[in-house]
């Protein structure tokens, strides 16, 4: 050997029980390139370079997977050329798995697996290896790295990603159509040996359904698979590793194959005769029955639109197409009449909306039915002669003229009589009437176009034999107009002049409206009563007219107001005409004819106050009088006890002037005759003429029957007031009865009237002097001239 120190491995392959060629893998680096101790190379800087010693170097190796041995399996061994035998070096591994999956023996360096490997969990493993002497722990070599690959084995099955497929595809398809692919993994090795090579076949499924070996795809088998007869198919198919050959692993999956549909089948009727029936008094849009066409097909496939291409009831039925129950629904689409035709034969077709046009060949996706429809008589109810009826009337016709007739028949075959009536919801004044007989309709109170133009009422029709079936019928009135109305003001006018017109100023436009609506439109007359020397009216001939003045000036003083008589006329016949009064007020205006006052008393009020502010000023001191009256009562109702404590008032007896009572021959009332007290004028008492603050409204009470009581009551009750400086004098009523100490002459009452018998002298009266001379000559001439 060379001087310098070789480090030499020995990797033994040891190979299980079964044939095996192990496969060294390792090389010698050479002598001279793996160290050189002392050696050292100069180099063109002047630095000296030093060359590292190299340690050992191997490629890969292999280690069988899924090792069933009891013992540890032998991986290899490390050997260093400075392992004397001695035992002093110690080798030490490092890496993946070392000292749990791999371990080595630290004196002679073999290496073993402790336990089975999958290739398919991991590849391979990367170690590292050293050689140490054991006493002083140094590296005899430096460390190097090696790597330990799973040599596969067969140990995986094929799988699918899915249990279960589901695929479809269009039935009667043509041989070779693509279904769906399936495909299987293996998890060995691709890239030793055919362990992942996989091939497919088909287990169930034969001979609608193939596969193809290297891709799996599905494709059909057989042509024209109709899925009326089988829609579902299940299909197997098998996976297998090793290229398919014997002791190859394997795996399936299922796949569910359904056919689609496609329109291959026309609709067909079960039945090429229908028979219907149908009420004559069925309404339009009534369904009569139905049809349906069968079709094999589904979905849109199967969609049929029905139509009626011939028959001689086209015109009075219909069909219609029902898109979730795909019928054809056939409605009455005119009234029917059981007398006119009783049987109608319809020509039915049935087709689909959607057709294929790959299966033109299979023949006319349509088919044709023949519907017999039966009408049935019923009792129909009465027809009048017209939907509804105009009848036109002038207002001024007579109660009971006939306006109209309404005409009803029993259109059934027994032709029941009809009876007429009015419904009187539509007729609450009963203003028209009808001939349950014939029909005619009158008026039973008269008419007034003004009030009402239209009427509208229902006329009612029963069949005598059966009065359930009715009819109604809507009957229109309209009421003609006849002027009957005279033009009137169109509103109320508040007319004035100024106190300074001037002749011809227009004050007052004025208009007029009819109630009357004549056809060729209103056309109104304007004219004066009579001839007014203060006012003339000029017709503008457009319903309008102007009211003038015709005199200059007005005065308020002398005539506050004037009344203008306007007639109006019409022009329609009979000619119609009413007057209309106007008001005209005379008022003060200012220099641009605009109304300041037109009362006569506000030229005493202060100038520049308004009528508003006028009557303010005078509600006020109306108030502030009412304020102080109750303020001067209250008072002096505090300070006063009541004039009458006696719940029997007979102050009546004294103040009813105006109860003329019985005459001189009454007796009922006391004497009179007791007012007049000659103490109470002796004593000339004096009395505070105050007017009364409160006016007792005198009420009657009985008389009193003893007249003692009441003179005694009245001469107290005029003490206590002669005596009351507070009181008012309410007893100066009974100072009537005398005239007092200063007259002459003596009482003129004729209370003592009734006294004095035969005729009376009167000649006394000259002696009175010259205030009563006048009096003297009218009695005392008149009895000179009776004895003459």
């Amino acid at each position: 050997m060379r001087i310098y120190q070789l480090l030499r491995l020995s990797l033994l392959w040891v190979c299980l029980p079964h044939p095996c060629s192990p496969e060294i893998t390792f090389k010698r680096t050479p002598v001279p390139q793996q160290r050189i101790v002392g050696a050292s190379v100069p180099r063109s800087d002047g630095k000296i370079l030093h060359r590292q010693k190299r340690g050992w170097m191997w490629n890969q190796f292999f280690l069988l997977e899924e090792y069933t041995g009891s013992d540890y399996q032998y991986v290899g061994k490390l050997h260093s050329d400075q392992d004397k035998g001695d035992g002093s070096l110690k080798y030490i591994l490092s890496g993946d798995g070392a000292g749990t999956l791999f371990i080595i023996d630290e004196k002679t360096g073999d290496i073993h697996a402790t336990r089975r490997i999958d290739r398919e969990e991991k590849a391979f493993y990367t170690l590292r290896a050293q050689a140490i002497n054991r006493r002083t722990l140094r590296p005899v070599e430096p460390e190097s790295e090696f790597v330990i690959k799973i040599h596969d084995i067969n140990d995986n099955e094929p799988t699918f990603p899915e249990e279960i497929y589901t695929a479809s595809v269009p039935e009667m398809s043509v041989v070779g159509t693509s279904v769906v692919q399936v495909t299987a993994t293996d998890a060995d090795d691709p890239s030793y040996g055919n362990s992942a090579r996989v091939i497919y076949s088909i287990l169930q499924g034969q001979p609608y359904f193939s596969v193809e070996p290297e891709t799996g795809i599905i494709r059909t088998a057989l042509p024209n698979m109709n899925r009326e007869n089988r829609e579902q198919y299940q299909v197997v198919i098998q996976a297998k590793d090793m290229g398919g050959q014997m002791g190859g692993l394997s795996g399936t999956t299922t796949v569910n194959i359904t056919l689609t549909d496609v329109n291959d089948n026309p609709p067909r009727f079960p039945q090429n005769t229908i028979h219907l029936r149908v009420l004559e008094s069925s309404p339009v849009g009534t369904a009569v029955g139905s049809v349906k066409a069968t079709d094999a097909d589904i979905g849109k496939n199967a969609e049929v639109e029905y139509r009626i291409i011939d028959g001689d009831g086209t015109d009075m039925f219909d069909i219609i197409t029902e898109k979730e129950t795909q019928e054809g629904i056939i409605t009455v689409k005119k009234p029917l009449d059981y007398e006119s035709r009783r049987l109608y034969t319809l020509k039915i077709e049935a087709e689909n909306t959607h057709v294929d046009p790959r299966f033109y060949y299979l023949g006319p996706f349509k088919d044709t039915t023949i519907v017999k429809i039966s009408i049935e008589d019923v009792d129909e109810p009465p027809v009048f002669s017209r939907s509804s009826y105009l009848f036109e009337v002038h207002e001024d016709i007579d109660v009971g003229t006939i306006i109209g007739t309404v005409m009803a028949r029993d259109p059934d075959s027994t032709s029941s009589p009809i009876r007429f009536s009015l419904d009187r919801h539509t007729d609450l004044d009963r203003i028209f009437n009808i001939h349950s007989g014939n029909g005619s309709l009158y008026t039973s109170k008269p008419l007034d176009r003004e009030l009402s133009q239209w009427h509208n009422l229902t006329v009612i029709a029963a069949e005598i034999n059966n009065p359930k079936e009715t009819t109604r019928v809507a009957v229109f009135v309209r009421i003609l107009d006849v002027n009957d109305n005279a033009p009137q003001f169109a509103v109320f006018y508040d007319t004035f002049v100024c106190e300074n017109a001037r002749p011809g100023q227009l004050i007052q436009t004025i208009s007029a409206v009819d109630k009357d609506d004549p056809l060729g439109g209103q056309k109104f007359f304007f004219s004066l009563a009579a001839v007014n020397p203060n006012f003339t009216v000029q017709d503008n001939e457009d319903n309008t007219a102007r009211i003038l003045t015709r005199k200059n000036g007005f005065n308020r003083h002398e005539i506050s107001t004037y009344l203008l008589p306007v007639v109006i006329s019409d022009n329609d016949y009979p000619i119609q005409s009413s007057t209309g009064t106007l008001t005209i007020r005379v008022c003060a205006c200012d220099s641009q004819g605009n109304m300041q006052s037109c009362s006569a008393e506000a030229l005493l009020l202060p100038a520049g106050l308004s009528t508003g502010a006028l009557i303010a000023i005078l509600l006020c001191i109306v108030i502030l009088l009412v304020i102080v009256v109750l303020f001067a009562a209250l008072k002096r109702q505090r300070k006063k006890e009541p004039l009458i404590l006696s719940k029997e008032d007979i102050r009546d007896n004294i103040v009813s002037y105006n109860d003329e009572g019985g005459g001189e021959e009454d007796t009922q009332a006391f004497d009179i005759g007791t007012l007049r007290n000659p103490a109470a004028m002796e004593e000339k008492k004096l009395r505070r003429d105050i007017i009364p603050e409160t006016l007792f409204i005198p009420r009657r009470t009985p008389t009193a029957p003893d007249n003692t009581d009441v003179r005694d009551f009245i001469n107290e009750r005029l003490k206590e007031h002669d005596l009351d400086p507070t009181a008012p004098p309410y007893d100066s009523l009974a100072t009537y009865a005398y005239e007092g100490n200063e007259s002459i002459a003596e009482s003129l009452s004729s209370l003592e009237s009734g006294t004095t018998e035969g005729d009376q002298s009167y000649d006394y009266l000259r002696e009175w002097g010259p205030r009563f001379n006048k009096l003297a000559e009218m009695y005392g001439g008149g009895e000179s001239d009776k004895e003459t």
